[in-house]
């Protein structure tokens, strides 16, 4: 089989492209380097630039290079973003979505991996979130997630197409320092930053109904998000029909104040303390996945921790800010 892989280049898609290729797949990446990077990927595996806007590009990209499934991950994905530009994040996540599944029905393909969010789910308000929790997203972006995964379904219960739809939870970490987030928009970014200009971090509210008051998230390893691609590749091509969804996370959750502290520790700030600041809105106080469904379906489970997430953070961090 011959993947597509589209935003291939960017943080997460980089790492699902190079632990398919590493794993013998052979894949094609599309990326518009939006966001994306080439130099995430190595010279063997074949870039092309483009958008899922683009209905010509993506035939001539199957045709030419033999696609017989697709793995997508193309999508804006910045929150507060998509509650300013919602016209835009239904445009690229939604109407892109669309484009591209017309592509992959017209082309006879088969087999289709769809990644998703736990912002589907919106506030739930249970200890565990299992798939069948019911999905109320709170913004823009969790809509288009969710609207992507009723696409994709519908596509495939109407044409044939095997589908998966991975929503994954609180991603950090990095293989290789050169293919680290350099976006800072999630916690240990945000963190790292801090502590690089001397100044405290923050946490926004210590007074949800938890054990230390600060909110509880479950943090998956990108290697984990990226393993858990190629299982669900793997699994559509030994012959898997119809449509299954599963969280990828660790079932493991761990507090702000906790991932603050670890994160002083690995980096050597233990001296600098956080400082705490109101509630964000939206902001629910706990968000743990239930990993039940994806160990039984995929036989996939998480391998990495917590340190090891920041401390390869941390190296990335440092790769691109010491240079």
């Amino acid at each position: 089989m011959t993947w597509l892989i589209t935003g291939g280049a960017g943080y997460i898609g980089s790492h699902v492209a190079h632990a398919m290729a590493d794993a013998g797949e052979r894949v094609v990446v599309l990326d518009d380097l939006s966001t994306g990077i080439r130099e995430r990927l190595p010279e063997s595996i074949p870039l092309v630039k483009g958008s899922t806007l683009d209905r010509e590009l993506l035939d001539r990209t199957i045709a030419e290079h033999s696609v017989t499934g697709v793995v997508h991950l193309a999508a804006k994905k910045q929150v507060p973003q998509s509650v300013a530009e919602p016209l835009l994040y239904y445009r690229e996540n939604v109407h892109g979505l669309e484009v591209l599944l017309s592509a992959v029905i017209d082309a006879g393909l088969q087999h289709f991996v769809f990644s998703s969010s736990a912002a589907v789910y919106g506030m739930p308000d249970v200890d565990l979130v299992t798939e069948d929790t019911p999905c109320a997203p709170i913004n823009p972006y969790g809509e288009t997630k969710l609207a992507g995964e009723w696409l994709v379904r519908a596509t495939g219960k109407a044409h044939g197409l095997a589908t998966t739809c991975l929503r994954y939870f609180n991603v950090a970490g990095a293989a290789q320092p050169e293919l680290a987030d350099v976006g800072i928009f999630n916690l240990v970014p945000m963190v790292f930053e801090k502590l690089d200009q001397g100044l405290a971090p923050l946490i926004f509210g210590d007074d949800y109904p938890t054990p230390d008051g600060t909110c509880i998230r479950d943090y998956i390893h990108v290697q984990d998000i990226a393993s858990a691609h190629l299982a669900a590749a793997r699994r559509l091509a030994a012959g898997a029909t119809g449509d299954l969804t599963v969280n990828i996370g660790r079932g493991e959750g761990v507090s702000v104040t906790e991932m603050v502290g670890r994160i002083r520790t690995i980096t050597g700030h233990e001296a600098v303390e956080p400082k705490v600041e109101g509630r964000r809105p939206g902001d629910p106080a706990r968000v743990v996945a239930s990993a039940e469904r994806i160990r039984s379906e995929l036989g996939w489970s998480a391998q990495y921790g917590v340190d090891e997430m920041i401390s390869s953070a941390w190296a990335g961090w440092r790769a691109r800010h010491d240079a």
